[in-house]
């Protein structure tokens, strides 16, 4: 058994880098979500320890985040699976170009490295094929590689005889121009910065191995991204026109808001009707316990969930939201989707003991014949027991036994956000969140619409922790809440140029931020301004691709064929600019 230092070390550790992919996202929205990016971190770490402890005890474990992660998920074969992915696509070997920290003032000399990754399989000289460019966004580029090696990059070079390129975003993975992630530090993570860092590559990068400029403007640039960088995508065309020539902006969250309720109203809508209804009336009966109950019925409550020592009653409504973000992890390509979602929602539905029946469906929720009793004065529909039982064994689990619910759970010790060495790497995309962003996950403004989220998640809560985490710096202060004008003043919902294609996922709980939300104007699609939505799509699903485009599902096969049609359709028009 591991001993009390190690675990503490397993936990706190500062010497591994973490991972943080798209699908996490909605995990670090909320102050609930550092607790749970330590824990997953923990656990992680322990798998990969607990392999290796007979052989040498004394041995740190240092593998690489994502790795941590399968293991922890899949075990020995799911990591080797995943190493042989790697070792394919580890034929793209990284470069770094030099960049300037600040691109708006001279004064500040200081420069780092931004790293990238180039796709030369397609490229022909003759042909005069374009860049494909992918935003790498809020995450390790190193995550982004698929998209470089069977991905739309990869689909988009081959079919346009172009160089694929996956370009690092500043701050994540290694392309870090500072030395901690302080407050100060963490100032020049911002839009404008991002972008120009795009910008200033596509104007001056030289690609080892071509002989060619292919420098912007002088060679047409696409600019790709989802998600985050979705947005830089579509943000990049209205920017810097004259260096992109056209721009695909996939899942886009061009709509910048402080409360982003709507992110749970696409899942509760889209999901199986039986499992949105459980969680409806789980959360809603949950609700009224934590308001009317006494204080010894609400202990009981919280205990079921293995939560009883959690002193709020909001950190502990918190953490049952975590099920509901895998939503955003599922994929078409099962490879890389996630199934968690589709798990949970079977166990919402599952009788056990005495509650049997073969209509038990059939009966409303907290009928007597669906109730199982909890304590005297307490007695739960067996939803309810059943969602207790999947956080404790998917949550609370990864609390280690040393630790209290409170320190793993619990959101109110503000010293817990104050790390600041280069490893927590959660506060990056949390400082961007606090900064321009929001997207903070909370309950619908209207207390009487069904919700499958607490209404005990307001605005105050789901913000907090960047007070706590971003204390003023000498240079910086955060402000009291997120300038999303900063975003939202290059086109919000509206966002459109010529070469702008948008493309959604009719179920991808960030649509409403993006031009295809019910509070945007409709469009029409056409091949100079593509407007597409992908059924059953969730997030960013046409970034995904197979090696054969044959083998993919219908609607994905579609998208692509789509994709390929409107940028050789843009490529005809191109023209070089006249030299001066």
């Amino acid at each position: 058994m591991l001993n009390t230092t190690w675990r503490a070390l397993l936990l706190f550790s500062v010497t591994v880098i973490a991972y943080a992919t798209p699908q996490d996202l909605i995990r670090v929205l909320g102050p609930q979500g550092v607790n749970l990016w330590k824990l997953e971190k923990a656990q992680a770490l322990r798998a990969l320890a607990g392999s290796r402890i007979a052989k040498d005890p004394g041995l740190v474990v240092q593998e690489g985040a994502l790795d941590q992660k399968i293991y922890a998920e899949n075990g020995s074969a799911g990591l080797e699976k995943e190493k042989k992915k790697k070792k394919k696509s580890g034929t793209f070997r990284p470069q770094f170009f030099e960049q300037p920290l600040d691109h708006f003032s001279k004064k500040n000399a200081h420069t780092w490295h931004q790293r990238y990754w180039v796709n030369t399989r397609h490229y022909d000289s003759k042909v005069g094929g374009p860049v494909i460019v992918l935003d790498g966004g809020e995450t390790s580029g190193e995550d982004r590689l698929p998209f470089l090696d069977t991905g739309i990059v990869e689909i988009l070079a081959r079919a346009t005889g172009g160089v694929g390129v996956v370009l690092e975003h500043r701050y994540y993975g290694e392309s870090i121009p500072v030395s901690n992630f302080t407050t100060d530090s963490l100032r020049w993570l911002n839009n404008d910065q991002a972008a120009a860092d795009s910008a200033e590559f596509m104007a001056k990068v030289k690609f080892d191995g071509i002989d060619e400029d292919l420098t912007a403007p002088g060679t047409p640039w696409i600019y790709y991204g989802g998600s985050y960088a979705g947005a830089r995508a579509a943000h990049m065309k209205i920017l810097y026109p004259e260096l992109v020539y056209g721009a695909i902006a996939s899942s886009a969250v061009t709509h910048a808001a402080l409360e982003n309720w709507q992110y749970m109203e696409i899942i509760r809508n889209a999901a199986p009707p039986k499992c949105s209804a459980h969680i409806v009336n789980s959360i809603t009966t949950i609700d009224k316990l934590l308001d009317h109950a006494p204080e010894v019925v609400k202990s009981h409550l919280k205990g079921l969930f293995g939560l009883g020592g959690l002193a709020h009653d909001d950190d502990f409504v918190s953490v049952l939201e975590s099920p509901l973000g895998s939503w955003q992890a599922k994929c078409w390509d099962p490879a890389v989707g996630s199934t968690k979602f589709e798990e949970f929602c079977e166990t919402l539905g599952k009788p056990f003991g005495r509650i049997a029946a073969d209509n038990l469906e059939e009966l409303p929720f907290n009928h007597e014949d669906r109730l199982v009793p909890i304590a005297d004065g307490l007695a739960l529909d067996f939803a309810i027991v059943n969602y207790a039982s999947w956080i404790k064994q998917n949550i609370v689990s990864k609390c280690p036994p040393e630790f209290g619910v409170e320190d793993c759970f619990g959101t109110y010790d503000g010293s817990k956000y104050l790390d600041t060495g280069l490893d927590q790497d959660w506060r990056l995309w949390l400082f961007q969140v606090c900064t321009e962003w929001g997207y903070f996950t909370t309950a619908p403004p209207d207390q009487n619409q069904p919700r499958i989220v607490s209404k005990l998640l307001t605005l105050g809560y789901e913000s907090k922790t960047c007070k706590q985490a971003f204390p003023p710096g000498e240079h910086f202060t955060i402000p009291n809440l997120p300038n999303i004008t900063a975003v939202n003043i290059l086109g919000d919902f509206a966002i459109a140029a010529d070469r702008l294609a948008i493309i959604d996922g009719e179920v991808d709980p960030w649509r409403p931020d993006t031009p295809h939300s019910d509070d945007a104007a409709d469009r029409e699609d056409t091949i100079l301004r593509p407007f597409k939505l992908i059924p059953d799509g969730v997030h960013h699903y046409d970034e995904y691709g197979l090696e054969n485009l044959l083998e993919e599902p219908p609607e994905i096969r579609k998208i692509h064929g789509e994709m390929i049609v409107f940028v050789m359709e843009w490529l005809k028009d191109w023209k070089a600019p006249k030299k001066d």
